[in-house]
């Protein structure tokens, strides 16, 4: 698959989950810990589950903005989408990702917003790079 690259960042992380990431720009600096849950200590920083649900959360409404940019229903100011990402051992071994999203869309009646979150997952680049990969499950709130 082709893609036409508009722009590039870059990241570097050290230590792994217990380390540090930031880009190479300077924008984003984060201390990342391992949840409990996850045989860490937990505590003060942020691991890449929460990364990667805040970016597919903001990348969603991106997409369907893009979406209502091309004659779908407005996106109303106060839309969100919240992002929860799981990450667990995978039957066939190694680990896996599941991504739910719970889009709210004030004002747009439910069919149109069913209609808008489905058109945006088959443009958002996020859901792309999952499809066939996580499973991801789409609820509008």
């Amino acid at each position: 698959m082709s893609v036409n690259v508009l722009y590039k960042t870059s990241a570097k992380a050290t230590g792994g989950r217990d380390g540090h990431a930031a880009t190479l720009d300077g924008a984003l600096d984060v201390k990342l810990t391992t949840p409990k849950e996850l045989g860490g200590g937990g505590g003060a920083g942020n691991n890449p589950e929460q990364l990667f649900a805040a970016g597919y959360a903001a990348c969603f409404i991106g997409a369907m903005k893009f979406v209502a940019s091309q004659g779908g229903p407005k996106v109303p100011a106060d839309a969100s989408v919240t992002s929860t990402v799981g990450i667990g051992p995978r039957a066939a071994g190694g680990f896996g990702l599941t991504v739910d999203l719970a889009v709210a869309l004030p004002g747009v009646p439910r069919a149109e917003a069913e209609a808008l979150v489905e058109k945006a997952h088959q443009v958002c680049p996020y859901s792309n790079a999952t499809r066939g990969n996580v499973d991801v499950h789409l609820t509008v709130v």
